[in-house]
């Protein structure tokens, strides 16, 4: 069994935590505060953008999965950058055999809604863009071997931002932009999965993890407001320079899909219909 920490212990860390260490893996998670941490993870208390934590020794995987608390510079520098930084100095000399560190589909800046995948050019261009590429580099340039999971827009339980929306009269969408989204679920199946096949160095230095099916916005809105039978979806025709400041690209999950992985939600209806049925059951 191997011994995993997984630094930034939020509620994807502590989901994913619990399902290894029912596994039978020894896992250790870094969060400010451990109070908050499952009894079945091992705590250790850090705020990784102010100093290096103290890890045991012996570690086999490491996960990153902090998220910026605001979207702000100073929050993406510490916590994709002072916070990646942190954690190497703090694992020096150790031989892990892997780090998992989780970015952002957010970093391509194609917005024509054409299609892209890992070989397509980043852009750096934002500021949050900028934080998360230098994380990238980082984990990319360190002595370990290391895997780069950029996810697309994750929704799913606790995550109802657009059920929200719909339901209060306040969900709009741009016609003819594209989004990319994966459920909560599959980002935990995905981290588990690529973990799992991990042998002898064979996995990619990069894959995009979202759903198999890229979708228009509007659709999802509409789809959405029907299911809640709600009816006021405005719609906002897209200006000369609009999709140049929004994201409007098909993400392929094909590489990811080569490893075998099967999504327990292939596309937002699936995913979404759980996390209506759970509402609808409270």
């Amino acid at each position: 069994m191997a011994k995993i920490v997984i630094a930034g212990c939020g509620d994807l860390g502590c989901r994913l935590g619990v399902s290894l260490s029912q596994k039978g893996h020894e896992i250790h998670g870094i969060r400010r505060n451990i109070d908050k941490l499952p009894d079945i993870i091992c705590p250790i208390k850090s705020d990784l953008a102010e100093q290096s934590p103290e890890v045991p020794d012996n570690i086999d995987y490491i996960y990153y999965i902090l998220s910026a608390s605001s979207f702000t510079d100073i929050s993406y520098l510490q916590a994709y950058v002072l916070g990646v930084k942190n954690l190497l100095k703090a694992i020096e000399g150790q031989n892990i055999k892997r780090i998992f560190f989780i970015s952002s589909t957010s970093v391509f800046g194609q917005s024509a809604g054409e299609w892209v995948d890992e070989s397509n050019e980043v852009n750096n261009s934002s500021f949050s863009s900028k934080r998360l590429l230098e994380g990238e580099e980082l984990i990319n340039q360190s002595p370990f071997p290391s895997t780069v999971i950029r996810f697309g827009g994750i929704y799913g339980k606790g995550r109802t931002h657009l059920i929200d929306l719909v339901l209060n009269g306040k969900a709009h969408c741009m016609e003819d932009s594209y989004s990319n989204r994966i459920n909560s679920d599959d980002c935990i199946g995905v981290l588990e999965h690529l973990f799992n096949i991990d042998k002898n160095n064979q996995l990619d230095s990069l894959y995009i993890a979202v759903d198999d099916e890229p979708t228009l916005t509007c659709n999802v809105y509409e789809w959405l407001a029907e299911q809640l039978s709600v009816n006021n979806i405005e719609h906002i025709e897209p200006s000369e320079h609009s999709h140049s400041k929004r994201s409007n690209k098909r993400l392929s999950n094909k590489r990811l899909r080569a490893t075998g992985y099967k999504f327990k939600h292939p596309s937002y209806k699936e995913g979404y219909l759980v996390l209506l049925e759970d509402m609808a059951g409270r």
